[in-house]
């Protein structure tokens, strides 16, 4: 499964500290983060993460971008919880593309720990039968070499 990891600057330490706690499980899968959240998550764990532009410089786009094209699993995005004067697009845009596209998105810890626990139980598989670029379906018309 393709996971991708946004955490907010005052969240960045507790993404950390959950990667850490649920490595085993993370590491089974392809990462991918904004810049900062995963050089700090990669330097903690030894987690393998393709590292995106920063947030505040396209990293939520592309990962939104990512979402649109199905090449998102499962979103994990530690948000803030100081309001803001001023409403984020690129936040909206983000989770209104994993509410059009049927991708799991946890914006808090508790959350995410139901959503990765959740993915090693194999809860999650029908993302591969959904995803027409998972290795399922292409080994299914007979693609994967």
């Amino acid at each position: 499964m393709d996971i991708a990891l946004i955490a907010d600057d005052t969240k960045k330490e507790l993404m950390t500290q959950f990667c850490i706690a649920y490595c085993g499980i993370l590491s089974k899968h392809h990462l991918c983060a904004t810049s900062t959240t995963g050089k700090y998550v990669s330097e903690a764990t030894g987690l393998e993460i393709e590292k995106l532009l920063a947030g505040e410089h396209g990293g939520e786009q592309q990962i939104t971008s990512r979402i649109s094209y199905n090449e998102i699993d499962v979103l994990l995005y530690f948000r803030s919880t100081t309001p803001r004067d001023d409403p984020n697009d690129a936040e909206y845009n983000l989770l209104r593309m994993c509410d059009v596209h049927n991708v799991p998105v946890a914006t808090n810890i508790a959350t995410a720990e139901v959503l990765v626990t959740a993915l090693e139980r194999g809860d999650l598989d029908w993302r591969e039968i959904v995803n027409p670029r998972s290795d399922y379906n292409r080994r299914r018309r007979g693609m994967l070499y």
